[in-house]
């Protein structure tokens, strides 16, 4: 990907979001953009310590984001796994993206909240 384009990313997707994942790719339908995420294989802070092995990713969630030039955008989150070698637990990283009882994100449901006159948490 040619780095003007990655440059756009961090603004596309939620704030953050391009420290621990990285688009795989994208697709364009009609009134609708879907885009994918794949979280990028970088060890939890709380896991540093440990010895980790990645070992795949658990299935996709999708997730409503705002809206891009009238285009509904819905992203496509696939997050990694990991066995902690030292306690042979399966562990992954405290990734909050969804706002409590929805399916989109935390900024989007703030800003759903803001619109519609109701005070966002």
């Amino acid at each position: 990907m040619h780095d003007s384009f990655k440059a756009l990313i961090p603004l596309i997707i939620p704030e953050g979001v391009s420290n621990y994942f990285e688009m795989t790719h994208h697709s364009q339908g009609e009134g609708r953009l879907d885009i994918f995420l794949e979280e990028m294989n970088i060890i939890p802070e709380e896991f540093e310590h440990n010895k980790l092995v990645s070992k795949g990713f658990y299935e996709p969630v999708t997730l409503q984001d705002f809206p891009i030039r009238g285009q509904q955008v819905y992203l496509h989150v696939k997050r990694r796994r990991w066995l902690n070698q030292d306690t042979d637990q399966v562990v992954y990283r405290n990734w909050e993206l969804v706002a409590k009882g929805t399916r989109i994100t935390q900024d989007f449901a703030a800003f759903l909240k803001g619109i519609s006159g109701q005070p966002s948490t």
